[in-house]
C-alpha cells in the first residue's frame, strides 16, 4: 500500500489532480453522510421515523428543540400519526414563532413554546441574518465567506429540558431532536437530570459549520453520550446508521452531518 501511495503522489501533485481528488472526496463524504444533512430525506429524520414505525413504537413523546418554521414538526407529526402522543416544539425568535404558529398542524398533541432550551434558564441574545432564518444562533457567527451577516439580534427567553419536564410532568422523552445552530451541547447540559434517570431514549442532532463558531467538537458529544450509556451513530443518505465504536479525530467534519444516539443494548 505504501508503494502505491508513493507512486500516486506524483500524478496528483498538480492542480487538475487535486481538483479530481477533491471531487472524489466530496462524493465519498456525501455517501458517508458528511455534507448530506440539509435535505429532509437524506438528513436522517425520515430514516429515524421509519425505524420508529418499523419497531412499532407508540405513545411517543418528541421534543423539537429549534423548531424554526415548523419543518420538522409537520414532517414528523404527519408521518408518525397515531404513534405520536405529544410533540413539544421550542422556538424563541419572535417572528419565527409567529410563522411556526401559522404553519403548525392543528392537533391537540402539538405543544408550541415561545422560548428556547439551553444549559440554564434566563435570557440571552439571539443573532440572525434575516427574519425566519434557519441560521439563528446564540453565537454571532462569522459567515462573511458566504456573504451572510448576522446584523440582527433580539432578546429571547431560555429554559431547560429538566425544568420543562418537571413543570409538565414528563418522565420520558422518546426522541429529543436538536437543531440550535451550535448550542446543542448546552441543551444536553440542561437535561442532565432526565438523562441520569435514563429518561431519554433517542437523540438526533446536526453537526457542522456552526460548531466552528461555538468551538464545540464531535468529541464532546461522543464523551457525553458515552457517559450516559448511549451509542452514537452517523446517519448516511441511505438511512443506514453507522456506529462510532470509538472516537477518531477524522470524524471532526464541519460540513453538515446528522447523528443519532440510542441507549446501549448491552
Amino acid at each position: 500500500m505504501a508503494f502505491f501511495r508513493h507512486l500516486l503522489k506524483y500524478p496528483f501533485g498538480n492542480r487538475p489532480g487535486q481538483y479530481l481528488l477533491r471531487k472524489q472526496v466530496k462524493l465519498c463524504h456525501w455517501l458517508m453522510g458528511i455534507g448530506s444533512g440539509t435535505d429532509v430525506e437524506d438528513s436522517g429524520e425520515a430514516s429515524v421515523i421509519r425505524k420508529l414505525i418499523r419497531d412499532n413504537r407508540r405513545d411517543l413523546v418528541v421534543f423539537d428543540v429549534g423548531a424554526n418554521k415548523g419543518q420538522f414538526l409537520n414532517f414528523t407529526a404527519s408521518r408518525l400519526g397515531d404513534h405520536l402522543r405529544e410533540i413539544h416544539s421550542f422556538e424563541p425568535a419572535a417572528v419565527t414563532y409567529q410563522t411556526l404558529t401559522k404553519n403548525a398542524p392543528k392537533q391537540a398533541n402539538v405543544r408550541l413554546n415561545h422560548f428556547g432550551l439551553s444549559a440554564e434558564p434566563g435570557t440571552a441574545r439571539l443573532f440572525y441574518d434575516k427574519e425566519n432564518s434557519g441560521l439563528a444562533s446564540l453565537t454571532k457567527r462569522d459567515l462573511s465567506f458566504r456573504n451572510i451577516s448576522f446584523e440582527r439580534e433580539e432578546s429571547i427567553t431560555l429554559s431547560t429540558v429538566d425544568a420543562y419536564c418537571t413543570e409538565h410532568g414528563i418522565t420520558r422523552i422518546n426522541w429529543l431532536k436538536m437543531d440550535v445552530e451550535g448550542h446543542e451541547l448546552d441543551v444536553l447540559r440542561g437535561a442532565t437530570g432526565i438523562f441520569a434517570r435514563q429518561g431519554v431514549d433517542m437523540v438526533t442532532f446536526e453537526f457542522g459549520g456552526c460548531n466552528i463558531d461555538t468551538r464545540s467538537y464531535l468529541r464532546d458529544f461522543y464523551n457525553f453520550f458515552k457517559a450516559q450509556g448511549m451509542d452514537l451513530y452517523r446517519i448516511t443518505p441511505s438511512g443506514y446508521f453507522h456506529p462510532l465504536r470509538r472516537y477518531r479525530e477524522t470524524e471532526e467534519q464541519f460540513t453538515t452531518v446528522n447523528y443519532v444516539a440510542f441507549r446501549s443494548k448491552a
